[in-house]
């Protein structure tokens, strides 16, 4: 059997920490991006690097920051950008390269660069706002507009977030007593699950049976890598998509986030975006207070005339009440001398005989009476009871007088 040549793993890895030593004899700076990190109490911090393409994943590598650094890079980072190191964030760090034959090769980080972090996002902000711009994304929550009386409001908020309790306090207690519905729809605010989760609260708002009049997407405030999260293309994009207004107060002072670029409208705290709100109750309460104060000038003017004219009407009616009664009292008056005069007493005092029929009553004609009538002829000291014999009238009585003659 033939002998072979061969080398121990020991050996191999010798070989292998010259090479490296060889190759990186100084700390590097190095670009990567965080996949994990894991801060331990003891004082180590471990990280794993990754590195991608549009492949996926092409590197990945083992980082530490030893204790003697961790203040010196962690604290460096926090200062500059306001936030802590962590997964998915970019980074330039500076690291020495060590291979050891038990735990195999090591990155030690020595030092960082936040500013590159900062500039990073920076330039993938911009790429993202390009991309919505050349969709035509940017301006079309503007095209919607928010109800005159907004009352079903859904808010997009971490439940135990500062600025949604600021938000309901300054609203629900404003000082017209304008009464809203609050609906909220929990949600992560920060860090790398914060777009997906505000997009699963945005797919909850339209599955839900209330028509709602805005939606408004609220957090307290943060450091700029905080809220890089709003920066997303596909959170930007879902909420430019929306059917009903988006209004964002993520509560930034420097800058506004794409977020707040394609939302219909954009304030910087919960607490002024409380008042937006309000201040367009008041407006619409306003109007509507002016058309009823309108409507009212005109009912009581309305009034008024209808009164005027009821007073008009009541004059001309009581005059022509009077003027007939005065008409029917003239005529009483005259009547009232008139019956003492046609009183029959009155007549046979005057020596005028009166005549009347069976029945008493008065007879002023020949006409109509019959031969065997009976007839009574009042005279003033008595009265004649007789039968009419014959009925002569007009022509008549001519003839006889002719004849008699």
């Amino acid at each position: 059997m033939e002998k072979m040549e061969y080398i121990d793993l020991f050996t191999l890895q010798s070989l292998i920490r010259e090479a490296v030593g060889e190759a990186v004899p100084v700390p590097i700076w190095l670009k990567a991006e965080i996949a994990s990190i894991s801060v331990k109490s003891y004082g180590h911090v471990y990280l794993e690097l990754s590195q991608s393409d549009k492949s996926g994943v092409i590197a990945k590598s083992k980082a530490a920051i030893w204790q003697s650094y961790r203040e010196a890079v962690l604290g460096r980072f926090r200062k500059d950008t306001g936030s802590d190191l962590e997964a998915g964030v970019e980074v330039l760090i500076q690291v020495r390269v060590s291979y050891h034959s038990l735990y195999g090769m090591t990155l030690s980080i020595v030092d960082i660069n936040p500013s590159f972090t900062l500039g990073e996002r920076q330039i993938q902000k911009q790429q993202t706002i390009d991309r919505l711009t050349k969709e035509g994304l940017m301006d079309r929550q503007k095209k919607l507009r928010l109800a005159e009386l907004p009352y079903y409001l859904a808010v997009i908020s971490a439940d135990t977030a500062a600025g949604y309790g600021d938000f309901r306090r300054h609203l629900l207690e404003n000082e017209y007593g304008f009464a809203y519905r609050l609906d909220l729809f929990s949600a992560a605010m920060q860090g790398a699950t914060a777009p997906d989760s505000i997009r699963e609260a945005l797919d909850g708002i339209m599955d839900s049976d209330i028509a709602y009049d805005a939606v408004l997407i609220l957090r307290g405030g943060g450091s700029e890598l905080d809220l890089s999260c709003f920066d997303d293309y596909s959170l930007a994009a879902a909420i430019a998509r929306f059917p009903i207004p988006v209004f964002t107060a993520i509560g930034h002072d420097r800058d506004h986030h794409v977020a707040d670029m394609v939302a219909n409208t954009f304030v910087k705290t919960p607490t002024a975006l409380a008042d937006l709100v309000i201040d367009r109750t008041a407006e619409a309460d306003g109007k509507i207070t002016a058309a009823a104060n309108r409507l009212m000038v005109a009912f009581t003017g309305r009034l008024r005339t209808q009164e005027a004219m009821l007073e008009a009407h009541e004059r001309l009616v009581v005059s022509m009440v009077r003027s007939r009664l005065d008409a029917a009292e003239a005529k009483l008056s005259f009547y009232d001398a008139k019956i003492p005069a046609s009183d029959p007493r009155r007549l046979l005092e005057r020596g005028i005989p009166i005549v009347a029929d069976g029945k008493g009553v008065k007879i002023d004609s020949a006409r109509g009476r019959r031969p065997g009538d009976v007839i009574s002829v009042h005279m003033p000291d008595g009265r004649l009871d007789c039968v009419v014999q014959r009925v002569l009238l007009g022509e008549d009585i001519d003839k006889e007088t002719v004849k008699t003659a």
